[in-house]
């Protein structure tokens, strides 16, 4: 495979933690990026939604308390909803697995397969 796996990764979060486990299991050599403690800026978001194909508002956990708090019944931009995650990088649903042009959010774990067809 010439291009690199890249998991945005919350090591809080269980289906976070069972994405690295499948990498782990099949020796696959990942980057790893905790966007917690390396939250991603706009262009890095943007280019995500473009390889994911969603908008910014499909990418955001409405059940965060940042997102009842702040967001919560607003109409937004796209580029709103962007420098929401920006902000709150808590709100970026995940684990978001990339490979190459493509990424998909690895809810259910079996969508990984997505990236290989």
């Amino acid at each position: 495979m010439k291009d690199k796996v890249t998991v945005y990764h919350n090591p809080r979060c269980s289906k976070s933690r069972c994405a690295m486990d499948y990498f782990g299991e099949k020796n696959v050599d990942v980057s790893v990026i905790e966007y917690l403690k390396t939250p991603p800026a706009k262009e890095e978001i943007t280019l995500l939604l473009k390889k994911l194909g969603m908008k910014a508002e499909e990418l955001i956990r409405k059940g965060e308390a940042d997102f009842k708090e702040n967001y919560k019944g607003k109409i937004l931009s796209e580029d709103q909803w962007i420098d929401a995650m920006v902000k709150f990088p808590k709100l970026i649903e995940r684990p978001i697995i990339v490979l190459g042009e493509k990424a998909i959010i690895a809810r259910p774990l079996e969508k990984i397969n997505e990236l290989y067809i």
